[in-house]
Parts: structure tokens; C-alpha cells; sequence
């Protein structure tokens, strides 16, 4: 691992279709098509509290302790971790980090080779399962727990209960994943309540598309494995031949209506189908309601009633508005407070999402995350946190979910992406305050794991695999053995996580960041000697019980000495007095000073109280 240095907090403070009824959603503002009459630094957004602190853990690999890592190796090899590894200590070391919610990945009994038939489930075909431990998004159960999560795999799904229970006992809520664009070819519910039809088992088979089918079928033709398919290198897995049987084909997940996905398509899926004909112009069929909602209802509505407080829903564009627009009320007249987070990319359709689509947040993936990366790589500029704003989310900012990592992304320290964990210093700071919605941390990322390996069907690809058993480097060395004290971090990584926890800390318990008002300063600095807009960001957050006012320098080489200028209109909206000032930075515990003038270290961030002199 590459060793690496936090700046000091140095600041040298002187003086100075389907008809349902639409009903656009009352908390989110209108967009405001012309700046001409408004502050083009500010938004009109009414701010809404809507900050939680997410910390995604990927099930499988947090509380493995076994450090083998062999490329390709099996669950004996490798080892695995279990809900029960996720103890009332691990739970409360994470609540004092400053979160708010535990998204459990990979929870649902999906797709592996790992061999379960002692126990009464089907083995799977390798021909289509990637990895050893197989994809979390290949489901192969709905209403299961993964078997590799249990220590009693006929008690699995009494273990996740109890981790429910206990997550809640230590405070914090439990996100889980909703898988509704496709399942594994494999897919067949053992679990189901009584009384449950499984998905496929009315199906016409002789139809390409029917409204009432839960698949789309490639008629007269068998599915085609790919030929470049080999999901264990030189092993060779179960039943694995290139003669997987399925007659007739189904779509593949990735909206492939062909019998030969490729290589590189979601090959180990199969597409569901809501009712929307994809072959003739998207016609789309849906009334009466398609069978598929209601089992996706259904299956919503088992996993609520084990205490899930939210979803995460996969590739939420894969899958028709109104479908969503039909289940998520219908689910929050089970539990009101339930959340839905929509896995989203195309900016054009945010504002339906949310609005017909009725999900409580969405990705801003192609928006703030791209944007901030860019600046990290040393290959953006300021002005793309300023376009996402102002144009992009503007009137539902506090509506999109912002991160730095995930399972899908790059890890900020490898090569792929920043190598230097400090670039998340200034990042993650604009991406926790910049609105007043979720903010989201991938386990591991507060300590700096690189994802250096290539772990098996997963390559050197700068990300932690979702596809093998594996040990997570770094992680590990904070769980250390399971006491999760962090006694095997280096210093660089203890001052790492103090900053993450600093910052999370600080984004939940301030007024000004859950709900408070924004305003830019970027203009107002642009001539300002020493302050480099291309390099450093600057904002307001304020309500009437708190003004911060916070400042970023993502140069990774070059301390900057401006005098951060607040004028008049920014002054006036946020209620600060021309009287004399104080700035106290809370991110950094440093002293209160009367002046502006900074000294901004390289990769460093400060959020300051704004208060009247007494």
C-alpha cells in the first residue's frame, strides 16, 4: 500500500402510459428556466432535511477474517464473511463514524458455485455464474437469504432477522438491495410463502412477448452461452461445459432479445418483463396491471414486514415510471417511512423519476460524482460542482444521493482512479454539505483500501469484487480479528478515518447542512488574489440557527493564501449582520479567529460557524 501524509489543517488566520393520477410532488421545486430575475449563485430549492449517512457494506466481504486470497479460490479457501461477523461492536464502531443507515449488499440467495445441495438447494451451472461466489444481482430467490451468509445455512434466514434487530439496537436503519430488472437464468424460489406463484411458472413460452408474462422468450430457439464464457480461469466449475439448457431462450437482463447474448453482455441474467414490448416500438401494456408488478409488490412487501427500513433498486431506469409510480406508494402505505433509492443515469429524467416515479432519491453519478473525480484525477475543474447545481439537479438537489465509491466504481486509492486517498479530503467534504440529502460511504473507503488485486473473475480493475470470495486488505486490518478497534491501521490511515468521522459526524448534527439554504461564492472570488476557481470551491449553508461557511482546495500540490470575500446579496439572504464576525472551523477543531484570509493546504477542506462578535 502506498504510503500518504494528511495536510495539516493549516489555516494561518489573520486579521482580515399508465394512468394512474399524476401528482407532481410538492417538495420539489420548480425549475426557474431563466436566471434573469434570480441570484444565478443560489438555488431556489426549498431546503428539505433529508441528510442521512450511508455506509454501504458488501455482506460477503466485510467480516471475512481470512487473508488467503488466492485468485479464483473457493469459500474454504478464502473464507467468507457472515451476518453474524457484523457484531453490536462492529455496528456501534460504525455509528460513530456518523451514519445513519447500513445498506446490507448481496443479501438475496442469488447465482454461485459453491455447493448447497446438502441442503436442499439447487446447484448452479457455471455456464452462467460469474465468479465463484457469483454476482449479488444474478438473484436466484427473491424471498431467500444467500447461503454463504449464514452460519447455520438452514437458520439463514433467522440470522438475517437477527441482524435487522440487532442494527437496530445500535441505532442505525437497514437498507437492503431490490433486484427488479432481472434475475438469474437459474432463477427458481424455494423459499416462497405458501401460496406464491413463482415468476415464470404461468408464463406462455410460446410468445416472445405476452402483457401477463414475467419473461421475454426467444421462441423455437435455446439460449447460446458465450463463447469466451470461463468464469474460473484454468478450473473448470460445476456442470461447466458450454451446454447450459434453456429452451426456449429468455432475454437477457441487459435488454439483449437474442438467444447469443455476448461476452460482455449480463449473459448470467434473464430481462423481466413489466409489460412494455420492447420489439415493437416499446408498446407498452399496462392495464390491467402486469403480473410482474405484483409480484415485485409482493416480494417488497415480504422483506418490509422483516423490518428493512429501505431499498436500494438496481438499474431503476431499466424498468417502466409507472411502475415504480404504482409500487412505492403502495409499499409506504405498509410503512410510510420506508425509503427508495433509485440506482440512476440519465439526467433527462431525474425530475420524472422522482416526481411520477415517487423515489425518495436518486444516483448523482454522471453529475457530482464524475465531476469530483475529474477534479481528484487533477483533470476537471470547480465549474462542474457549479453546473450540477445550477442545472443539472437544480430545484431537487436535496433528492440525489452523492458518493465517492461504490461496489461499481473504482476505490479512490488505486491507480484506476486518484491513487492519493487524500483527494478525498476536499470531495468528500463537498460531497457530504454541497445540499441537504444523503450522502453515501462504501466500506473500506475510510481507510483507504486500494482494491490492488486482481481477486479472480474480478480483474485489476481498481474495484473490490462483487464476484469472488476474497479478504479486503485494508478493512481488514480495521476489524482486526474482529475486536474492530482499527489496532492494524497505520497512522495515515487512523487520521484518514478521524477525518471521515470528523466530517460525518459534523454533516449529521448540523442544522445548516440538513436543511439549510446554499449559496456560492465562486463569482465573488473569481478576481480575488490567491484563490484559484479552478482549485477552490467555496459556499454558504445557513438556516436562521446556523451559518457555515465552507471552503475547499483540491490542488494537490499548491497552498493558497486568498481572502474569501462574502458580498453584499450573499449576506443578506443567509443574515449576516455587518457587524464584526467570528469563523470557528468545526471540521478541523481549530481556533476561532475575526479573519478570512486563509491558508488553504493542499487537498484540505474547512467548514467555519459563522457567529456575530459578542
Amino acid at each position: 500500500m502506498k504510503k500518504f501524509l494528511l495536510p495539516v489543517a493549516a489555516i494561518t488566520l489573520t486579521l482580515v402510459s399508465f394512468k394512474l393520477p399524476f401528482r407532481p410532488n410538492p417538495t420539489i421545486a420548480p425549475v426557474t428556466d431563466s436566471f434573469a430575475l434570480a441570484d444565478p449563485n443560489t438555488t431556489n430549492e426549498v431546503p428539505q432535511d433529508h441528510k442521512m449517512v450511508i455506509y454501504q457494506v458488501m455482506t460477503r466481504l466485510f467480516g471475512n477474517k481470512v487473508t488467503t486470497n488466492k485468485p479464483y479460490g473457493t469459500i474454504t479457501e478464502n473464507g467468507v464473511g457472515k451476518f453474524n461477523d457484523i457484531t453490536d461492536t462492529a455496528l456501534q464502531e460504525i455509528k460513530k463514524l456518523g451514519v445513519s443507515h447500513v445498506w446490507y449488499t448481496g443479501v438475496l440467495e442469488h447465482a454461485t458455485m459453491t455447493d448447497y445441495t446438502a441442503h436442499g438447494i439447487t446447484l448452479d451451472d457455471a455456464d452462467v455464474v460469474k465468479g465463484r461466489a457469483g454476482s449479488p444481482y444474478a438473484v436466484k430467490d427473491y424471498y431467500d437469504v444467500a447461503p454463504d451468509l449464514a452460519v447455520s445455512v438452514k437458520g439463514r434466514m433467522t440470522e438475517f432477522e437477527a441482524l435487522v434487530k440487532r442494527t437496530h439496537a445500535n441505532g442505525l436503519k437497514v437498507l437492503i438491495d431490490f433486484i427488479p430488472n432481472h434475475v438469474a437464468r437459474s432463477y427458481k424460489s424455494d423459499a416462497k410463502p405458501a401460496g406464491v406463484v413463482d415468476l415464470g411458472e404461468h408464463d406462455d413460452k410460446n410468445k416472445a412477448f405476452a402483457p401477463q408474462n414475467n419473461f421475454y422468450y426467444i421462441p423455437g430457439k435455446s439460449f447460446v452461452v458465450p463463447a469466451g464464457a470461463n468464469p474460473l480461469g484454468a478450473a473448470v466449475g460445476p456442470k461447466e461445459d458450454h451446454k447450459y439448457f434453456e429452451m426456449p431462450a429468455k432475454a437477457t437482463g441487459n435488454d439483449v432479445f437474442s438467444e447469443q447474448p455476448s461476452i460482455n453482455d449480463w449473459y448470467e441474467t434473464v430481462k423481466l418483463n413489466y409489460g412494455v414490448d420492447y420489439l415493437n416500438n416499446r408498446q407498452q401494456h399496462f392495464e390491467p396491471v402486469p403480473d410482474t408488478w405484483r409480484k415485485m409488490r409482493d416480494i417488497l412487501v415480504f422483506w418490509t414486514r422483516k423490518g428493512v427500513d429501505g431499498f436500494r433498486c438496481d438499474m431503476a431506469e431499466m424498468v417502466p415510471i409507472e411502475f415504480w409510480g404504482y409500487v412505492i406508494p403502495e409499499l409506504k402505505k405498509i410503512n410510510p417511512s420506508l425509503v427508495f433509492i433509485g440506482e440512476a443515469y440519465n439526467p433527462q429524467v431525474y425530475r420524472q423519476y422522482l416526481e411520477q416515479g415517487k423515489f425518495d432519491f436518486l444516483y448523482d453519478k454522471v453529475g457530482l460524482y464524475d465531476g469530483l473525480r475529474r477534479l481528484m484525477r487533477g483533470e476537471g475543474t470547480t465549474e462542474d460542482i457549479t453546473h450540477v447545481w445550477r442545472e443539472e439537479s437544480r430545484g431537487f438537489g436535496s433528492h440525489m444521493l452523492r458518493f465517492l465509491e461504490n461496489h461499481d466504481e473504482q476505490r479512490i486509492a488505486s491507480p484506476d482512479f486518484a491513487t492519493d486517498p487524500r483527494t478525498a479530503i476536499p470531495a468528500m467534504t463537498v460531497t457530504a454539505t454541497l445540499a441537504s440529502g444523503p450522502v453515501m460511504v462504501y466500506f473500506g473507503q475510510e481507510v483507504a483500501e486500494p482494491a490492488a488485486d486482481a481477486e479472480g473473475f474480478s480483474t485489476r480493475d481498481g474495484r473490490t469484487t462483487i464476484f469472488d470470495y476474497w479478504g479486503v486488505p485494508e478493512h481488514q486490518k480495521w476489524m482486526n480479528g474482529g475486536k474492530f478497534d482499527g489496532g492494524r491501521l497505520s497512522t495515515e490511515q487512523k487520521h484518514l478515518r478521524d477525518f471521515y468521522g470528523r466530517l460525518l459526524r459534523l454533516t449529521l448534527g448540523s442544522d445548516a447542512i440538513r436543511r439549510g439554504h446554499f449559496y456560492e461564492l465562486q463569482e465573488a472570488n473569481s478576481q480575488a488574489e490567491g484563490y484559484d476557481r479552478h482549485a477552490v470551491y467555496s459556499y454558504l449553508r445557513y438556516t436562521d440557527q446556523q451559518k457555515l461557511l465552507i471552503v475547499v482546495n483540491f490542488s494537490r500540490d499548491k497552498t493558497l493564501k486568498p481572502t474569501i470575500q462574502i458580498p453584499a446579496a450573499a449576506r443578506q439572504a443567509a443574515g449576516l449582520n455587518l457587524g464584526r464576525l467570528t469563523y470557528t472551523d468545526l471540521l478541523n477543531n481549530a481556533p476561532t479567529t475575526e479573519s478570512l484570509t486563509l491558508n488553504l493546504a493542499p487537498l484540505s477542506a474547512y467548514v467555519f460557524e459563522i457567529k456575530a462578535k459578542e
